[in-house]
């Protein structure tokens, strides 16, 4: 079987390094420069890569409050940023973070849906449960969800989101003039989900993409991370320093990503 590296492209304006804005190359805005964005896509989809990946936070990191120093500070809302950067490429993918804890499904699936119209079939989501004191605060809370709550709500947020994205099947929409008929009801689905953390009637008012469904993606790297990763996400965002650990992570994923086992009857 043939076998190709995927490369994806993690470039956010104002640079990984705290101090990446001072560098003489580097222009101090880029953070929210829409030009210096436009030419990083534009960049790395001549280079082939297959996606553009972002970040993205809830809240100033705690060291933008204290010290003044860094461009994290501010940036683009992801998927606003590639909704823009979507006509002006053609090939490279986008992948964008949004939260299950602080985003409703209904919300977070229509988002993504047009993003993944806008671009032709090139979306992606990047899921994640947002970890940091300073999200919950700006969101009504106090202190943040314990982490197990926040992957249980993940788990079903994800599974919620999939049903919205198959509310149209390819085909509902007829648009025929003369008939008057602009789709087929019999090929929309109510969601209908009701489960411990929603209750989401549905369908999605945003139709299918080309690739019918944005790609899902995941950074899971505790216990919980792992098994949500490993159910949900096409794609698994992770860092490792030796390759030894890198290939144990990766046999730990395939092997909880297997379905079970079939159950023997015997008559």
């Amino acid at each position: 079987m043939s076998r190709q590296i995927k490369l994806g492209a993690f470039l956010p304006g104002g640079g990984q390094h705290i101090a990446a804005w001072r560098h003489p190359n580097q222009p101090a805005d880029g953070a929210t420069s829409f030009e210096f964005h436009k030419q990083l896509a534009q960049t790395a989809e001549r280079g082939l890569f297959d996606a553009y990946f972002l970040a993205d936070g809830l809240a100033i990191p705690a060291s933008g409050v204290t010290d003044g120093g860094t461009a994290k500070v501010a940036g683009f809302e992801p998927v606003t940023l590639f909704s823009a950067l979507a006509p002006l490429t053609k090939n490279i993918g986008f992948i964008a973070t949004a939260s299950t804890t602080y985003e409703e499904p209904y919300n977070l699936a229509r988002k993504f849906a047009s993003l993944d119209l806008i671009s032709g079939g090139r979306a992606g989501w990047n899921v994640v449960t947002t970890a940091t004191e300073a999200a919950a605060h700006n969101f009504n809370l106090d202190t943040q969800h314990p982490h197990e709550y926040r992957y249980q709500r993940a788990t079903e947020h994800v599974e919620v989101v999939k049903k919205l994205w198959d509310s149209f099947e390819d085909d509902a929409f007829l648009r025929d003039k003369a008939s008057g008929q602009f789709f087929d009801r019999s090929k929309v689905h109510d969601t209908n989900h009701v489960g411990k953390f929603f209750k989401v009637r549905g369908p999605l008012n945003v139709p299918r993409s080309p690739q019918g469904q944005p790609v899902i993606v995941q950074a899971g790297q505790s216990e919980s991370g792992r098994s949500l990763a490993a159910a949900t996400a096409e794609v698994i965002f992770t860092s490792h320093q030796h390759l030894e650990t890198a290939q144990d992570f990766y046999r730990d994923i395939k092997k909880r990503a297997e379905p079970p086992a079939a159950t023997r009857i015997t008559s």
